[in-house]
């Protein structure tokens, strides 16, 4: 019935997708197996893409290749620039999708997508021969033969929701958990753990009032985040914003003693970032009020997602403390928010390539490495579905470095560090964000892309235009001049010196008061040379202009950084031998195995004075 697959990957959430349509672009034939086809790329939670550090990895996913910041622009409803007050490096684009059309146009996508199979299936256990995986078998007793697998089971692996004090078996709400997996791998000597994370109700927008909240509009000047041409929405929805009060909070607190995060039903770690509002309230007791988003899940649907409401309370105890924020005093809640528990395996069991340690041609990616979010579970997974390729094309692997991109930040910390709580990406975690801003994803990764075959030449032609125009711009400024009569008037306005002879414009640009916009006006010329361009160039050269020395000194630590990250260590390399090492180090080396002095130096416990042991004994 089934022909042998290059690589089967189990799961069909944001991982699952990108790894399926990453190994069948390149070329690998590819089953995508999951327990229910009318749920693939489900947005479980948020109906959001992107926000900060977030944004910027869809951005990459798209230079390199991969389908979600398309599916993201075409099912958007609202598009907003965060951070936009601060300098380019924060700036973090996000949008709220519609949930329905989000999903249907990732089935579309990989329908259309030559090499990817289906099939509706619970995977119970992995096929095993000579310490490497072979396939799968599933529920139905069907063995199916691989080359490589890729696991991506979400929230589903052991997962029990929690309601109160109600517990039931489910890997979200409505869907069964599925077993095996995780018994048959610690078994076979795999550490697991568990983790939890929850959702908040959803409500009936048609009966809440919203004269009573802040409206939030997107950006009138919208942007996207893919760099192909996918044809935006048209319009726009608007959100809002409300907030929680005492009252509220009382009415939260008389379910705490059935709550089951404070009664310790739950084991597993939440996120730190996006606590329960029960959690909330008791760890910021001092707080009056906290921020309630209110936004649509669609188009064409009335159901609301309350964002900063997360709950694992009982439903009567939900029910009346969201009564009690304004705007929702007749609510009507079309299903309570719940928390989930599931089984995670720390990723300082995996090599960079995602490429577990202990078994040959499996690989994992997203939530079951003990990440949180979309985002972060979109680019494990399309990095793992290149690996796969790569590993069984014996063609080199694709690692991304710190330097380089927001991904490769992700994977080497979960790697390297590992994770005992839910994994999220923040801009604070990339020593390098100056470079790796969201505007220059395609500059950065594209040519990554097209080595591999996931970029075709066109769009590689597009990015070595931009950089071309951006440099045709900078190059104007930093030879035209301009005179005093023809700025002064500008700069007294934007209360700036004056001029007192004429200064090339370049040197007026990096003054933190001037922008484009205001040169424009001073010199036509200026001002035609930029219409020739589109706004993503004109932004990539002011950025490049206002910023370039902060840019020279940031290559300058990287290329320090460099030769480190280059140097090489033997993966069979036996550092219980040298004794020289602390005995925290041997034991941390031995366990995390790391490719590059660079990634040992990151290692808990591996002090500076270990890794000087380290190069010394390279250097014999």
């Amino acid at each position: 019935m089934f022909k042998k697959y290059d690589v089967i990957v189990v799961g069909a959430g944001h991982a699952g997708c990108e790894a399926a349509a990453a190994a069948a672009n390149l070329g690998s034939s590819v089953l995508l197996i999951t327990m229910n086809m009318g749920t693939i790329a489900q947005m479980s939670c948020n109906p959001a893409m992107g926000g900060v550090a977030k944004g910027q990895i869809v951005r990459e996913i798209d230079a390199l290749g991969g389908y979600s910041g398309i599916i993201t622009d075409k099912t958007t409803i609202q598009f907003r620039m965060l951070n936009r007050s601060k300098g380019p490096a924060m700036w973090s684009p996000r949008s709220q999708n519609d949930r329905m059309r989000f999903a249907e146009e990732w089935r579309l996508m990989l329908e259309k997508t030559p090499n990817v199979d289906f099939w509706q299936d619970t995977v119970t256990s992995l096929l095993l021969k000579d310490d490497q995986v072979c396939g799968v078998k599933t529920s139905l007793g069907i063995e199916i033969s691989s080359k490589a697998v890729v696991l991506t089971n979400g929230t589903f692996l052991n997962g029990i929701i929690h309601i109160g004090e109600k517990r039931f078996g489910g890997g979200r709400t409505g869907e069964k958990a599925a077993t095996g997996i995780t018994e048959q791998l610690v078994e076979l000597g795999f550490e697991a753990g568990r983790m939890k994370t929850g959702t908040p109700p959803r409500v009936d927008g048609r009966s809440l009032d919203y004269t009573k909240m802040e409206e939030q509009w997107g950006d009138e000047d919208r942007g996207r985040f893919s760099y192909t041409d996918v044809e935006l929405p048209k319009d726009q929805r608007c959100c809002w914003i409300t907030y929680t009060n005492s009252a509220v909070h009382e009415a939260l607190k008389e379910g705490f003693e059935k709550s089951p995060m404070f009664t310790g039903r739950i084991k597993g770690l939440g996120p730190r970032y996006c606590p329960s509002i029960e959690d909330k309230i008791n760890r910021f007791a001092e707080r009056e009020r906290h921020q309630i988003f209110v936004e649509p899940e669609g188009w064409n649907t009335c159901e609301i997602y309350v964002n900063g409401f997360s709950t694992s309370l009982p439903e009567d105890v939900q029910y009346r403390a969201l009564t009690q924020i304004p705007g929702f005093e007749n609510a009507k809640m079309f299903r309570p928010g719940y928390a989930i528990e599931y089984d995670f395996f720390p990723p300082t069991q995996l090599s960079l390539t995602l490429e577990t340690k202990k078994l040959k041609n499996l690989f994992l990616a997203g939530q079951i490495n003990g990440t949180t979010g979309y985002e972060e579970a979109a680019c494990q997974g399309f990095i793992a579905g290149i690996n796969a390729h790569q590993k069984i094309n014996d063609k080199h692997e694709l690692i991304l470095k710190r330097a380089e991109s927001y991904i490769g930040v992700l994977i080497d910390d979960l790697v390297t560090k590992g994770t005992e709580e839910p994994y999220r990406m923040f801009t604070s975690r990339a020593e390098h964000r100056l470079l790796l801003r969201q505007d220059n994803a395609d500059i950065r990764l594209s040519p990554i892309g097209h080595e591999l075959g996931l970029i075709n030449d066109e769009r590689l032609e597009k990015v070595k235009q931009k950089v071309e125009n951006a440099d045709t711009i900078v190059h104007y400024l930093k030879t035209t001049s301009i005179s005093p009569d023809k700025v002064n008037y500008l700069l007294a306005d934007l209360d700036t010196s004056a001029l007192t002879q004429n200064a090339k414009m370049f040197q007026l640009i990096t003054r933190p008061q001037v922008t484009f916009a205001d040169l424009r006006k001073a010199d036509k010329t200026f001002d035609e040379i930029l219409n020739s361009y589109d706004k993503e160039t004109i932004e990539q050269a002011e950025i490049k202009v206002k910023y370039e020395s902060y840019f020279e000194k940031e290559l300058e630590i990287v290329d320090k950084m460099k030769r480190m990250e280059d140097r090489e260590i033997n993966p069979e390399f036996n550092y219980v031998n040298l004794v020289s090492l602390s005995k925290e180090a041997r034991e941390k080396l031995m366990k995390i195995k790391p490719k590059t002095l660079g990634q040992a130096s990151r290692i808990s416990g591996v002090s500076p004075s270990d890794i000087s042991v380290l190069m010394v004994h390279m250097a014999k």
